[in-house]
């Protein structure tokens, strides 16, 4: 049974599909925070095989990302999930419901949106050097700024 919040949250890309086009610079997950998602989600992953960051892993290789310090510094990230957003959806995608962090995910997420309209607005249909961070951005949130 899905609650009314879940019905708004319609992620375009699968944590798999994210993993392969290139997000956050290839190092999200340290080897130890791979075990508990799917190995296939890795197999043509873009990860860093050091575990640095590396832009060129992105799929539109430009850094669209805040260190993680900066995000705990703000407070947008729950002890429940202490890597953030992505680590909430990977778990959410697998079935994992929270109620009130979901709620303020999904919010959040859809926040987002508001590129989508600067994309539109601001560049030719299919263009795809045209705002690259903010899709770069797209793609961390799981919209596929490809379409756009």
């Amino acid at each position: 049974m899905r609650l009314d919040y879940e019905s708004e949250f319609e992620p375009e890309l699968s944590p798999k599909e994210m993993l392969k086009l290139g997000v956050f610079n290839g190092s999200y997950f340290n080897a130890n925070e791979r075990e508990e998602f799917p190995k296939d989600w890795f197999v043509g992953a873009r990860t860093s095989a050091d575990g640095r960051p590396d832009k060129k892993l992105n799929y539109f290789e430009v850094s669209a990302s805040q260190p993680l310090r900066v995000w705990q510094e703000k407070g947008w990230i729950n002890p429940v999930d202490p890597l953030g957003w992505f680590q909430w959806y990977c778990r959410y995608y697998q079935g994992r419901r929270l109620g009130e962090e979901d709620i303020r995910q999904i919010k959040r997420w859809k926040a987002m949106k508001r590129h989508i309209a600067q994309i539109k607005k601001g560049c030719y249909p299919g263009d795809l050097t045209c705002r690259q961070k903010q899709r770069q951005a797209l793609l961390h949130w799981a919209y596929d700024s490809r379409k756009i």
